[in-house]
C-alpha cells in the first residue's frame, strides 16, 4: 500500500497511467518486485488491536524470525497470510475500514505524504497511482468515463484472492485520502466488492454509498466531479523536496547500485528456502548471471564472499531468536552438514554459535 525501500528481487513489470485530455496515456514502466516491506503502519495498528507481530506471523503459520522490524520483508503470499491471520484473531466485520479511519498522518510514508499534500483529489490520484508501483507488486488503475472515476487496485504476483480486510482496507484509504484532504465527507457512487456476502450495512455506513457484493472485481467508483475539489493540505514546497527523490525511485536510477547489498538481502530471503546459485540471485533481481557477475566485481567482491556475508549476517539474525534451536541453524542458513556450519562460524566469529549467543544474552541483560 506503500512506498517501501526494499531491494528489487524477481520483477514484475507495471505500467504507470495518467490522465490527459480525458483519456489515460502511458506515463513509464517500472519493475517491481515481490519482496517488498510491510507498512509501518500495520505493526503500529496490531498494537492498537491487541495483537503482537509473533502471534499474528504464528496465526498464519510464518516463520517467527521473518519479523525484523520495520525491516521486515514479505512476498506477496506472505502479506495475505498475514492479513489473513489477523482476521482470524480479530474477526470485526470493520477491520480493514478501522485502519483507514484510524490513521495518524504522521505514520504516512513519503508517496502517500506527497498524495495529501497534492493540489486536488484529481493531483492525489495520480500521484498515488504512479508511486504506488514502488511499494508493492500492485497496480492502482484511474478510469474516468462520464460522470464517474473508477479506481481498481490489484495484486499482480497475487495466485489466490486479496484478503477481504485488505480489499477494505486500500479502498477505504484512498477515499479517505479524498476526505482527509478535502476536509469533505466524500461519497463515492458506489461500491463494488467480489466476494459473495459480507456486512453491507457496516460497509454503507463508511463508506456513504451503496455496496454490492459478487463483483467481477474490487472497485471504487468516485464522482468525477469531485477530482476537481481542490486539497486545504496542499503544500507545494512540500512536493518539491518530495518529488524528486520519488521520481528518481521511479525511474530505476537507484536500481543500478549497491549491487552488493541487493545481492546479500536476496540472499538472505532465498536462504531459508533453498541452496541459491548466482543464477538464482540473478533471475531474483532482474538481471543476467554475466550482469551480476560483472556488477559484484565492479565493487570488489566475488559472489561467494556475498554468500558467506549472507549466512553470517543470517546466522547471527537466528542467533537472537530464542525460539530457534542451535541444531536448526545449519539448514536455515544452507548448509547441509552441521560441521561445515559450525566450522564456518568459528571463521567468522571466532567462536562457537553457543557462546556467541551466550555473549550477547548478557549484553542485552547487561544494557
Amino acid at each position: 500500500m506503500y512506498l517501501q525501500d526494499a531491494p528489487f528481487s524477481r520483477p514484475a513489470v507495471l505500467t504507470c497511467r495518467r490522465r490527459h485530455e480525458g483519456t489515460m496515456t502511458t506515463m513509464t514502466t517500472v519493475r517491481v518486485p515481490d519482496r517488498f516491506k510491510v507498512p509501518k503502519v500495520l505493526w503500529l495498528w496490531l498494537e492498537r488491536l491487541g495483537l503482537t507481530p509473533i502471534a499474528v506471523l504464528r496465526q498464519g503459520r510464518l516463520p517467527t524470525a521473518l519479523y525484523d522490524g520495520d525491516r521486515t520483508a514479505v512476498t506477496t503470499a506472505q502479506y495475505f497470510a498475514l492479513w489473513r491471520s489477523i482476521a482470524e484473531l480479530r474477526p470485526q466485520p470493520d477491520l480493514g475500514l478501522r485502519l483507514a479511519r484510524e490513521l495518524e498522518l504522521s505514520q504516512l510514508p513519503p508517496a502517500t505524504l506527497a498524495s495529501f499534500h497534492a493540489r486536488d483529489y484529481r493531483d492525489a490520484l495520480g500521484r498515488l497511482a504512479r508511486f504506488k508501483q514502488l511499494c508493492s507488486p500492485e497496480e492502482m488503475r484511474l478510469r474516468e468515463a462520464g460522470g464517474e472515476c473508477i479506481v481498481e487496485v490489484e495484486w499482480i504476483r497475487a495466485v489466490e484472492p486479496t484478503p477481504p480486510p485488505l480489499v477494505d482496507a486500500t479502498l477505504a484509504l484512498i477515499l479517505e485520502l479524498g476526505r482527509r484532504g478535502t476536509q469533505t465527507a466524500l461519497k463515492p457512487v458506489r461500491v463494488e466488492l467480489v466476494r459473495r456476502r459480507g456486512a453491507k450495512r457496516v460497509h454503507e455506513d463508511f463508506f456513504g454509498c451503496a455496496v454490492n457484493f459478487g463483483a467481477a472485481h474490487d472497485t471504487l467508483v468516485l464522482r468525477r466531479s469531485d477530482l476537481a475539489r481542490p486539497f486545504v493540505t496542499y503544500n507545494p514546497e512540500l512536493l518539491e523536496m518530495l518529488q524528486p527523490s520519488l521520481v528518481r525511485a521511479l525511474s530505476g536510477q537507484q536500481a543500478d547500485g549497491a549491487v552488493r547489498e541487493k545481492g546479500k538481502w536476496t540472499l538472505r530471503r532465498l536462504l531459508a528456502d533453498d541452496r541459491p546459485d548466482m543464477q538464482a540471485v540473478a533471475r531474483e533481481l532482474g538481471v543476467s548471471r554475466r550482469t551480476l557477475q560483472r556488477r559484484i566485481a565492479e565493487e570488489g567482491a566475488t559472489f561467494r564472499q556475498l554468500l558467506a556475508e549472507a549466512r553470517q549476517e543470517l546466522a547471527r539474525t537466528y542467533l537472537r531468536e530464542p525460539s530457534i534451536e542451535i541444531s536448526q541453524l545449519a539448514h536455515l542458513v544452507g548448509y547441509e552438514d552441521p560441521s561445515s556450519f559450525y566450522r564456518a562460524f568459528r571463521s567468522w566469529e571466532g567462536t562457537t554459535p553457543a557462546r556467541w549467543r551466550s555473549r550477547e544474552d548478557q549484553a542485552s541483560a547487561g544494557a
